[in-house]
């Protein structure tokens, strides 16, 4: 598809499939974890995640190798990816998936932040600030309420250490030369970086395996090929056809959806305070990516 300055209905209609399927992952992933201990289930993703990759990329003709310069930045990045996945799955596994959604989600407002200092182009306007202090108020009552079953400080902060994780590789990946390199090459990098390092990691974490049945393993092929692998790709494909600014505006469906999806399909008890860190966090989301009125 031709690159197109506007969003149309099958791009809407895909980012609404593309929260509500990141969502539905976050759900997968808990299940997952009672079988997989978490950080040997991340690490089993990675290693999938290559293999798929390396035959969509040979199939289609992709090059495997990353230029020189880009090496720096395709390292960073993967480290950073390695983190991010480390304590997301760490924290769901110790927290509900509607705690570590709220918090985990809220990626674009410290990119949002990181954003005002480091690119002169991007600086908060009033919309965005008001957007900023409703999403960080989000934060605080989320993080305020200790309430209710798996509630933990440790879940929280690892949730919160995955959305900072997430900031920095796209930082990453726009201060560096790596932004000209393909995205099935950056994901490749970090899927290759991750799986050694969250395979060893998981040796001395405990049992890394549990009570295995055949959902678990069906959650980690879920993982591996409609998340990890193919699932980024068609991201960056949308990302290739939109401006990025309306891409990104769909970002605060996704940590209503992993709420809803908690307590629909994990029976999760979703406190009244949770339901409204979820309001301020989504609105100032929303606030942070919307185009402005006077943009072309």
């Amino acid at each position: 598809m031709e690159r197109k300055d506007h969003m149309d209905a099958f791009g809407a209609a895909a980012l609404i499939a593309f929260a509500l399927h990141l969502a539905f992952n976050q759900v997968v992933i808990k299940v997952t974890s009672g079988g997989f201990a978490p950080v040997f289930q991340a690490g089993l993703r990675s290693v999938g995640a290559v293999v798929v990759l390396l035959i969509w990329m040979r199939l289609r003709g992709i090059s495997f190798g990353i230029p020189r310069n880009a090496l720096v930045g395709g390292i960073v990045s993967g480290l950073l990816f390695t983190f991010e996945f480390l304590f997301l799955y760490s924290a769901l596994d110790i927290s509900t998936v509607s705690r570590s959604s709220v918090i985990f989600y809220t990626m674009p407002v410290w990119l949002s932040l990181m954003a005002h200092f480091l690119f002169p182009g991007e600086r908060l306007t009033i919309a965005k600030s008001v957007g900023l202090l409703l999403a960080m108020g989000g934060v605080v009552i989320a993080l305020a309420d200790r309430g209710g079953g798996q509630v933990s400080w440790a879940g929280d902060l690892m949730a919160l250490a995955s959305a900072f994780c997430w900031a920095g590789i796209v930082l990453c990946v726009r201060l560096t030369p790596l932004s000209a390199v393909p995205p099935a090459q950056q994901l490749l990098f970090q899927v290759v970086i991750s799986a050694p390092i969250l395979l060893g990691l998981s040796v001395f974490l405990g049992p890394m395996m549990r009570d295995v049945a055949a959902i678990h393993v069906a959650g980690l092929l879920f993982q591996i090929v409609a998340v990890a692998s193919l699932g980024f790709l068609v991201w960056f494909w949308l990302m290739s056809i939109y401006p990025a600014s309306s891409v990104a505006s769909f970002s605060f469906l996704s940590p209503v959806a992993s709420v809803i999806m908690g307590w629909l399909l994990l029976s999760e008890d979703v406190a009244p305070s949770v339901w409204g860190a979820l309001v301020l966090v989504a609105t100032g989301i929303y606030l942070i990516n919307r185009k402005p009125r006077n943009a072309g």
